[in-house]
């Protein structure tokens, strides 16, 4: 086969779609696996669908997740353009369509709306929509009629002559082979009206010429497949290895949609993902690794990926994997860039004058997500409203008496405390607790319940103190001990 070439070739319709994402992914992974060329390839010929700035997202999400590609728009590798407009704007498709109508493979079409509207039509079951099925109705023009239709300026299209008996076989490396009969294939439009080739059309055209060996898809492709091997037979062109990704569902298994908050790259990024569990997630979306192994960074996966063990069945979005898994890269995550991400997130919820690299620390291991933060820091800021039925800890053998009691005893040691550092505290309650014949934790518990107000916390009770300050962690346990002492009364 030689050098393999894939190809990632979105449309810049808007914000990256987790299944577009995966697309590059795998054709990527496919290339660098066996040392091989990953090409960017845009194909902007639906012009209804373009949207601004589209094509900058796309570079953007490209570069953060690692998918660097050897050729494309920006990286002549002496197969470009590599722009679709581009490529029709120089009659590219035209001529080669024209190739096909000279050999009986495809024929002009100028039927107007009113009269495609008025053809049979069928309902598919699948998709819940109607079919039409053109019934061929220009294939019996004359080159007379065709050259006197063209001459008035008629608008015209041109489509591909499938012929109505015998099958057509594809070959998908997941999927197998698939053999459809041709009376189930529409005559498609080639070149549309607006002179722009269809999708189908400038996919086959480009892969052959930019010398793609390898073409990744959304197995929403597959209907379309047997089209393709038409226009290969009809050239005369070697067909490329077909990989079809399986669907994309929700946990409800229903297709991943925009409605669904978390379908696109950029969506996930703004809800407090990384890109390195992003990437590694989508991986495993309808891949799986030869071993029980699922933290990979994309040197691992490049080296891991064999499109043999993609899977047929849908891959389910499961939410609650992904931020397990955003979770641990951010455990290993170097510091300075944890706090570098994190910084923003406790700013929001934080404004007094603390060592906020000392909140990111107690934070780090215990989010999965950077929003999480909020709601873990939210009391250094202030002293939330908590019930007393927290000093409760059967455990530790605490309850309300018990916390008021070392609450107003260790008051004048804290009081006469110095050093504020975190083992300067941790030391002094422990050796109040070994003084007073106490395990520590029946210390720590109601300490901690003072100066927090909160259940569960990012660290401890000496090292909230340290952050917060002498002054404040006095007045919270004077707070504390006014509760308990109301409460007890």
């Amino acid at each position: 086969m030689g050098k393999v070439r894939t190809r990632f070739a979105p449309s810049p319709t808007g914000r990256m779609h987790v299944g577009n994402l995966r697309t590059a992914l795998y054709a990527y992974l496919i290339a660098k696996h066996e040392g091989g060329d990953f090409i960017l390839r845009v194909e902007d010929t639906d012009q209804e669908r373009f949207v601004e700035g589209a094509l900058d997202i796309i570079y953007r999400t490209m570069e953060k997740t690692g998918l660097v590609h050897d050729e494309g728009p920006d990286k002549d590798g002496g197969y470009g353009p590599y722009v679709q407009s581009e490529r029709s704007a120089s009659g590219l498709y035209i001529k080669y369509a024209k190739q096909l109508v000279e050999q009986g493979d495809a024929y002009y079409c100028f039927c107007d709306k009113e009269r495609l509207d008025s053809l049979k039509t069928t309902v598919s079951e699948e998709s819940g929509t109607d079919i039409v099925k053109y019934d061929k109705h220009c294939l019996g023009l004359s080159r007379e009629e065709v050259k006197a239709n063209l001459a008035a300026g008629k608008p015209w299209v041109i489509r591909l002559n499938v012929p109505n008996e015998g099958t057509t076989v594809f070959h998908d490396e997941i999927y197998g082979d698939i053999e459809v009969p041709n009376d189930e294939l529409d005559d498609m439009i080639l070149i549309k009206s607006d002179g722009f080739p269809t999708y189908n059309f400038a996919n086959v055209i480009d892969d052959h010429l930019m010398e793609i060996t390898h073409v990744v898809r959304g197995n929403e492709y597959l209907s379309s497949a047997p089209k393709y091997n038409r226009l290969y037979q009809a050239f005369g062109w070697d067909v490329p290895i077909y990989v079809h990704c399986p669907l994309i569902t929700d946990e409800n298994h229903k297709k991943l949609s925009k409605r669904s908050g978390h379908s696109s790259y950029e969506d996930l990024i703004d809800q407090g993902f990384i890109s390195e569990a992003v990437v590694n997630f989508v991986a495993l979306l309808g891949w799986s690794p030869a071993d029980t192994k699922e933290i990979f960074s994309l040197e691992e996966l490049v080296e891991a990926f064999d499109y043999h063990h993609m899977n047929k069945s849908p891959a389910v979005f499961d939410t609650v994997k992904l931020k397990w898994m955003n979770g641990e890269y951010l455990k290993a995550m170097d510091f300075d860039k944890f706090y570098e991400m994190a910084e923003p997130y406790i700013r929001e919820t934080v404004t007094k004058d603390y060592n906020l690299k000392k909140i990111a620390a107690l934070v780090k291991t215990r989010i999965e997500i950077f929003p999480d933060i909020n709601e873990q820091i939210d009391f250094f800021e202030e002293l939330p409203e908590y019930d007393i039925s927290m000093y409760t800890h059967k455990k530790m053998k605490t309850n309300a008496q018990t916390s008021f009691a070392v609450l107003t005893s260790l008051l004048p040691l804290l009081e006469a405390q110095g050093d504020y550092s975190n083992d300067a505290l941790f030391e002094t309650l422990k050796k109040y607790a070994s003084d007073n014949g106490f395990k520590t934790g029946y210390v720590m518990w109601p300490v901690r319940t003072a100066v927090s107000g909160k259940q569960n916390t990012p660290g401890g009770a000496t090292e909230i103190m340290e952050i917060i300050g002498k002054e404040e962690s006095l007045k919270r346990i004077k707070i504390a001990i006014e509760k308990l002492e109301a409460a007890l009364s």
